[in-house]
C-alpha cells in the first residue's frame, strides 16, 4: 500500500522561508487527507515541495508507486491555451509516460473519467471555449485517468458550482476507499473537509499548526486562531459534523 511522510520539509523562494520544518504522520492509501489554511499559508508550495518541483530541506518518502501507477497532480491554475477537444486532452493526460500506441484500455479510462465527473457531453467541446469550472473538472479527469496511486488536487472546488462541488469530492471519497488511493486535496471549505476527510493539515505562514484526523483538528479554537472566526461544530439531523461560524474576531 502507498505511503507518504514529510519529515522536516522546508522550502525557499531565494531567501525567503515558505515552508518550515514539516512533519507528518505516515499517510496511506485509502486516506483522504485535507490540506487547510488561510491563504498564502504554503498550500501550493507544499504540493510542489512533495513533487520534487521546489527544491528544499527535508525529507519526503514515498514508497508504493511505480512509473505504471504516478503521482498525479490537479493544479490550481487549470487554465488551457492548447486547441485540444475536453476528449483529446484528458487522453494526452493519460498517455504521458505510456506507449504511444492507444489501447482500447486508455480509451475505456478516458470514457470513465469523463463519466465519473459527468462531463462526457463536454468530449467534444474545445478546452477554450469552457467555463472556468468546466476546465476544472477537466483538469480533475486528467489526473483521474492517470490511475495514481498518490492524488493530489489543488483547490479543485474553487470555480464549482454546489452541486458539482459535493458530486467531485463524492467521487474522490469513493475512489480512495475503493482503489486504496491516497488523495491530498486543498480546501477552503471546512465543511467540506469535515464531511469528506479522514485527516487534515492545517498551515499557517509556512508551518504545520496541526495535523491528524479532520474531526480532531477543526476545532473552535483552532479556527479563531488560524481563520479568525468564532464558530461551532455541530451534528446535523444526519449526525453528520457541521461548522456554523458566528463572527469574524
Amino acid at each position: 500500500m502507498v505511503t507518504l511522510q514529510l519529515t522536516r520539509v522546508s522550502a525557499r523562494y531565494g531567501r525567503r522561508a515558505i515552508l518550515e520544518d514539516i512533519t507528518t504522520p505516515s499517510f496511506q492509501g485509502g486516506q483522504v487527507v485535507a490540506l487547510l489554511g488561510p491563504n498564502a499559508a504554503g498550500k501550493s508550495t507544499l504540493f510542489r515541495r512533495i513533487l520534487g518541483l521546489i527544491k528544499g530541506d527535508g525529507n519526503v518518502a514515498i514508497n508504493g508507486t511505480s512509473a505504471e501507477r504516478p503521482v498525479a497532480y490537479m493544479p490550481q491554475d487549470t487554465g488551457a491555451k492548447a486547441v485540444l477537444t475536453v476528449y483529446e486532452s484528458v487522453l494526452l493526460a493519460r498517455m504521458q509516460g505510456r506507449s504511444l500506441k492507444v489501447q482500447p484500455e486508455d480509451l475505456a479510462q478516458v470514457d470513465r473519467a469523463l463519466e465519473e465527473l459527468n462531463i462526457t457531453s463536454l468530449g467534444e467541446r474545445d478546452i477554450g471555449d469552457l467555463s472556468g469550472g468546466q476546465r476544472q473538472l477537466v483538469s480533475a479527469a486528467q489526473a483521474l485517468v492517470q490511475e495514481p496511486e498518490i492524488l493530489m488536487l489543488d483547490e479543485p472546488t474553487s470555480a464549482l458550482d454546489l452541486n458539482r462541488q459535493i458530486n467531485l469530492l463524492t467521487v474522490l471519497r469513493r475512489l480512495a476507499d475503493e482503489r486504496q488511493m491516497l488523495i491530498l486535496v486543498a480546501l477552503h471549505d471546512l465543511g467540506h473537509a469535515l464531511r469528506f476527510t479522514d485527516a487534515s493539515m492545517v498551515l499557517e505562514n509556512g508551518r504545520l499548526i496541526a495535523c491528524g484526523p479532520t474531526a480532531e483538528v477543526i476545532t473552535p479554537e483552532l479556527l479563531r486562531q488560524v481563520y479568525k472566526v468564532a464558530a461551532r461544530i455541530e451534528p446535523c439531523s444526519k449526525g453528520r459534523p457541521q461548522l456554523i461560524v458566528e463572527e469574524a474576531v
